[in-house]
């Protein structure tokens, strides 16, 4: 197979900013981590994006604007990245961008990420594959999740039954099963709520280490409420937006409590996923940006009574999971291989997925 010199691009649903990540791929089981690059959203796009976010189908012309900037914050990280690599577009093959989820709703067929694949080629001089999600939603799936193909390579030498958690904006999972079988979904809330809650009632982004979490206490009767949510009792396939959930539930109580009460859904949501499972993991390897918040980490520990391994324990890094795996999974689907199963998103079928945004002639 073909090795590829890929950037993968991400910007997850907690609208902190791009993650970046070079690799070389063939798409299928050789992986070389090459460079890695984070940049925060400016407080400026952070609100801009948040101002579209549920835009309607009927109402994307006015996003038009926001999308331009979005890919052009993408396309400043990846020559940053070049420059710190010493590359040149020549030098790299290929880009994933995963784009801006602004609104997800499988159940309707649609699924929108803000990004123009076109343009960022044209800005970068390397071929692009963007659109991840669209046709696996339009056959029919939950469009998401998408890195299970990629937890499912890094994994590989690891015993099974395993278990990947990934704390986004939303949490999710993929169980590595000894025989091969692989089961993925969305878990409910990861750090959307939480980070909401932190800005509206203290102004920080999120809670840092968990600390205001830490300090609070679970008011039990709103996570009762907030846990009756039809979606934990769905069965996977299942996935969700950004904005399924909202913190109003919460109100009235103490910033502390309100992150207290919030932390434990997230975990909630995960501890209820093991009833989707064929065996109980024999440990869970979680990335993320969850993964940093000590409050969830030492709940989850407590609660899944399992090992809780942060995915630095495996040599990678927690911050690029998600870059990477859209880096692979640009090779993949450039290649026409899978990024998507029955068991993963509900497609009929194992799918490619992905948009080909060859470079501009003028470029």
């Amino acid at each position: 197979m073909k090795i590829y010199r890929t950037i993968g691009l991400m910007s997850g649903t907690s609208l902190d900013g791009i993650d970046a990540a070079l690799i070389e791929t063939d798409g299928e089981e050789h992986i070389e981590r090459l460079g890695f690059l984070t940049v925060p959203y400016d407080d400026a796009l952070r609100a801009r994006i948040r101002s579209v976010l549920n835009l309607p189908r009927d109402r994307l012309e006015e996003a038009k604007g926001v999308e331009r900037d979005i890919t052009l914050a993408h396309a400043a990280v990846v020559k940053q990245l070049m420059e710190e690599q010493g590359l040149t577009s020549k030098e790299v093959n290929l880009i994933g961008f995963h784009g801006q989820t602004i609104n997800h709703m499988p159940h309707e067929k649609w699924t929108c990420q803000l990004g123009d694949g076109a343009l960022l080629a044209g800005e970068t001089g390397i071929r692009v594959i963007n659109d991840f999600r669209a046709a696996d939603v339009a056959a029919g799936g939950q469009g998401a999740p998408l890195a299970p193909v990629y937890h499912k390579a890094i994994a590989a030498e690891r015993e099974k039954p395993l278990g990947f958690l990934n704390i986004g904006g939303v949490a999710n999972v993929t169980y590595l099963g000894e025989k091969g079988e692989i089961i993925a979904f969305d878990t409910g809330p990861g750090n959307a709520l939480i980070d909401d809650w932190m800005l509206k009632h203290t102004g920080q982004k999120y809670d840092a280490e968990g600390t205001y979490a830490a300090s609070g206490e679970v008011n039990d009767d709103v996570l009762e409420k907030l846990a009756e949510h039809a979606f934990f009792s769905a069965r996977p396939p299942k996935s969700l937006d950004r904005n399924a959930f909202g913190i109003e539930a919460c109100e009235g109580l103490s910033a502390e409590d309100g992150a207290a009460t919030l932390s434990a859904f997230t975990v909630l949501g995960v501890m209820r996923a093991h009833r989707f499972f064929p065996v109980k993991p024999r440990e869970w390897i979680v990335s993320g940006g969850g993964r940093l918040n000590n409050t969830l980490m030492a709940a989850l520990s407590d609660w899944l009574e399992t090992k809780i391994t942060p995915v630095e324990e495996l040599g990678l890094n927690g911050d690029a999971i998600e870059a990477e795996a859209f880096a692979y999974m640009a090779v993949r689907g450039l290649c026409g291989m899978p990024i998507s199963f029955p068991t993963t998103t509900g497609a009929p079928e194992p799918m490619t997925g992905g948009k080909l945004n060859l470079i501009p002639f003028a470029a």
